[in-house]
């Protein structure tokens, strides 16, 4: 086979740009640590390390939001044990107001020290996020959840917010409650149940509290109900004391009474000067819902009050101790969801960590460099090229010019 002069030629210097090639391709492999430079150097390999980088930029911004959430949970636990600790010396102090041996200066300085509580729960209740966010307002997060106004005709403090609450994604099908609204933290708080009997009543009772305020709850919560709410205490002539839904003629409870004697009906206790055939009526009061902070403030006017009588100072008491108590249990379920949420985002933390270590380990198979392999590869491909450089020249300089 004859060969030209031109196909030595080129021959030649194709394989040493090839060798060039090759060497100049290891060497930036070597230096960039990577072995896909470009799509075409496996397509396959490249779009599933795409993938794999896709997933991790989202693990990346999950464990962002993760951290945000733990910051915003724990923040509003700080809150919520801060309000539990001064509700609980509110509730100290309002029992020690009903100690009969306290003069009027004594409740004023409760009350003053009240007043303080009072205050400290509301700063409590507009706590702000690292953003500068009311955490209790819901979806008003730039308006003050709470007001205080003494001169209110209503309550003193008001909810200003809504009832929203804001989710953060945790991970692709995970997500989790990050605030939660004040209205039902601390606003929706059930008030003390309550009666009022009728003073156009037959028979009017001296006496009409609450004994058992567990067992009246029970009876208030069967038998309320706005439409039908009236009731009728009937003395007969068996010496019995009965009560009667008037609406359903439902006979409710019935006890041995004698006149003059206190009997207690369903938590209830009367005194009345009664005589067979007599009756007195009385209805439920409706359900009513306030803060914390406005039963501190209705108690801390009531005992800096000197001339209040000592059944209002009782009734005003009761009715605070229930309210705060009923407070309290809700301050204590939302702080175990808290600690709930607190555990889920946690377990979703390692749960992501360990995906994050997985795509990593397969997006370093497919597209990180073997140094080892590519050194030997760069010192094999150099040994090449420098022996087509040495031995291209010798080629060159065959001619049968030399043999003549």
């Amino acid at each position: 086979m004859r060969i030209s002069t031109n196909q030595i030629y080129d021959q030649n210097i194709r394989s040493i740009l090839n060798n060039q090639s090759d060497l100049a391709n290891t060497q930036e492999q070597l230096a960039s640590g990577k072995k896909l430079l470009k799509p075409s150097d496996d397509p396959v390999g490249a779009a599933k390390a795409l993938r794999l980088t896709e997933e991790l930029d989202s693990l990346t911004q999950y464990q962002r939001n993760n951290d945000l959430v733990t910051g915003s949970l724990e923040l509003q636990e700080t809150v919520l044990t801060n309000v539990t600790n001064s509700i609980n010396r509110a509730r100290t102090l309002a029992i020690q107001a009903g100690n009969g041996a306290y003069s009027s200066a004594d409740r004023a300085a409760i009350s003053s020290e009240l007043k303080q509580i009072k205050l400290e729960i509301l700063d409590l209740m507009n706590t702000k996020d690292a953003n500068g966010n009311y955490l209790y307002s819901g979806y008003q997060s730039g308006k003050q959840a709470f007001e205080f106004e003494p001169s209110s005709n209503g309550n003193a403090v008001s909810f200003n917010g809504d009832q929203g609450v804001n989710f953060v994604q945790l991970s692709d099908s995970a997500k989790i409650q990050s605030t939660s609204s004040g209205f039902e933290v601390f606003e929706n708080v059930q008030s003390r149940y309550k009666f009022t009997v009728d003073p156009a009543s037959v028979v009017v009772p001296t006496v009409s509290e609450i004994a058992n305020q567990d067992n009246f709850d029970n009876f208030f919560k069967a038998n309320y109900d706005a439409t039908n709410n009236d009731f009728r205490v009937n003395f007969l002539a068996s010496g019995q004391a009965e009560l009667v839904n008037q609406g359903t003629g439902a006979v409710l409870d019935s006890v041995d009474f004698s006149f003059g004697v206190p009997f207690t009906l369903q938590g209830m206790k009367f005194e009345a000067n009664a005589s067979p055939g007599d009756s007195f009526d009385f209805s439920l009061d409706a359900p009513q819902n306030k803060s914390m902070a406005q039963t501190l403030h209705e108690l801390e006017t009531l005992l800096s009050n000197s001339s209040a009588s000592n059944d209002l100072l009782e009734e005003g008491i009761a009715d605070a101790l229930i309210g705060l108590d009923n407070g309290l249990e809700i301050i204590s379920l939302e702080r175990a969801s808290i600690g709930g949420r607190l555990n889920i985002a946690e377990s979703i933390s390692k749960s992501n960590f360990d995906l994050e270590i997985a795509a990593q380990a397969s997006r370093s198979s497919i597209e990180d460099a073997d140094f080892a392999k590519l050194s030997t590869e760069f010192a094999k491909q150099e040994a090449a090229l420098n022996a087509a450089l040495a031995t291209f020249p010798k080629v060159s300089e065959l001619s049968l010019f030399n043999f003549i």
